[in-house]
């Protein structure tokens, strides 16, 4: 097979994302950041890849309990799942017909739903740190081991990207938590709002956001990219715009001292909802990225 001229090593400054390696068997191999830590099949495009088992049905992506990568696609659609239906409750109280919850349990779903994102991003966190380890260990010109995760280990590894974007988004789950929590608090004042409500949230949307664009650089191993092709750079462009439409919706729904501006309140939901079916949406996709076999150019 004839293999088209590949860039050494790519990647958006400073981080390397694309390694071309050696190969015992005359062919050259690659180091991919993101397939690498999710721990994928891929090969590159004019080689042959490695022979792998029978692809999977698509009705068993559903049910993969000894794939990481399955649990933390599972964890991640049930927190959005439970964003997903407070913001509706939000927005069309008359949704649920005889049930009419109040904004204290509406606030209590927010803050069921952001415990299963802590939890995921924890297991992308580990996974991550895996990864890196394996990275950090092999040779410059030979392709990493696969990743071997510790659960009690996140490791500290800011000059991987994948590692990095994977730590803002679980501080930024970690905020959340607290936002949400917050916000089941009674009888605080506007200022109090802002202080334990609006900043978490600004903070945790602004990391996540940050985890987002990182990801969606480290799949198209640069600042800027367009893929349509591959489900990896789907899953984290859907993922970016969920982050974007996080953030529009802290910044909305500040708190003033006459209180929240009514429509402002109903665009923050709007955008909450949003970023929720987009979190939802890319959760899901790693299903089929999980399964698939990944050709490299």
């Amino acid at each position: 097979m004839q293999i088209e001229h590949v860039e050494p090593i790519r990647g958006p400054w400073p981080f390397v994302t694309w390694r071309v390696c050696g190969s015992s068997d005359g062919q050259p191999s690659v180091w991919s950041s993101r397939h690498h830590r999710k721990n994928l099949r891929y090969f590159l495009r004019g080689t042959t890849p490695q022979p792998v088992a029978a692809t999977t049905p698509w009705r068993d992506w559903l049910w993969q309990p000894d794939q990481l990568n399955w649990w933390i696609a599972m964890v991640f659609a049930a927190g959005s799942l439970l964003f997903i239906a407070a913001s509706l409750s939000s927005l069309f109280p008359k949704l649920w017909l005889h049930w009419k919850p109040g904004a204290q349990t509406i606030n209590a779903i927010f803050f069921a739903g952001s415990i299963p994102f802590t939890v995921a991003a924890y297991l992308q966190l580990v996974q991550a740190a895996g990864a890196a380890d394996a990275t950090t260990s092999a040779e410059t010109d030979t392709l990493p081991a696969q990743p071997k995760c510790r659960w009690n280990q996140c490791g500290w590894y800011p000059v991987h990207i994948g590692w990095l974007s994977c730590a803002c988004q679980f501080a930024g789950t970690i905020l959340f938590n607290f936002n949400t929590l917050d916000a089941m608090l009674p009888g605080i004042n506007w200022f109090q709002q802002d202080l334990l409500i609006w900043v978490p949230n600004l903070l945790g949307s602004l990391l996540f956001l940050t985890s987002g664009y990182l990801a969606f650089a480290e799949a198209g191993h640069a600042n800027w990219s367009w893929h349509p092709s591959s489900i990896s750079w789907w899953v984290v462009a859907i993922n970016l715009f969920g982050c974007i439409s996080f953030l529009i919706a802290a910044i909305l729904a500040i708190s003033l001292p006459d209180g929240p501006h009514p429509l402002l309140l109903r665009y923050s939901l709007a955008f909450t909802f949003l970023g929720a079916c987009a979190f939802l949406i890319g959760a899901l996709l790693m299903l089929p990225e999980s399964n698939a076999t990944h050709e490299l150019q």
